[in-house]
């Protein structure tokens, strides 16, 4: 699974007009599964949001975690990750899971994440979806596992 952490002051998703979902401050978490990954990948990349020390502590270092401020965490399922884009001007999108894992897996996360006691919003899989933030730092960080 790929993912890129956002550290957010506030972020919001907002669909046909309405927010499916929004956090104070945390993580904008825009997450896309790719062919092959398990429930394994994503127990994994869940454990490593939750604990990666991207927020300062008192004395301005990158040393907390999301779980560590009181945070909260916005997961968006984002295809557009598995970008492959070596050959052309027009990315290719092959190496994504297939629609329907890759909504069990988003959903999966979004709970593995939940379920480490984070407060969690969601966007909604395949939705044409509007995507607000006020990044923090601007701080953004890939992972992949």
């Amino acid at each position: 699974m790929k993912a890129i952490l956002q550290r957010v002051t506030e972020a919001s998703v907002t669909v046909d007009g309405k927010i499916v979902g929004e956090i104070g401050a945390g993580l904008l978490v825009l997450v896309c599964a790719m062919q092959g990954d398990t429930e394994a990948q994503a127990d994994k990349l869940a454990a490593k949001v939750a604990k990666m020390r991207i927020f300062q502590d008192d004395a301005g270092k990158m040393n907390r975690s999301v779980v560590d401020i009181g945070g909260s965490v916005l997961v968006v399922s984002q295809f557009t990750l598995a970008a492959d884009t070596r050959s052309g001007n027009r990315p290719g999108f092959s190496t994504a899971a297939p629609p329907a894992d890759g909504e069990r897996l988003y959903t999966y996360f979004a709970d593995q994440l939940a379920g480490l006691g984070l407060p969690v919003a969601r966007g909604r899989f395949g939705a044409d979806m509007k995507v607000r933030l006020l990044n923090d730092g601007p701080v953004t960080i890939p992972i992949e596992v």
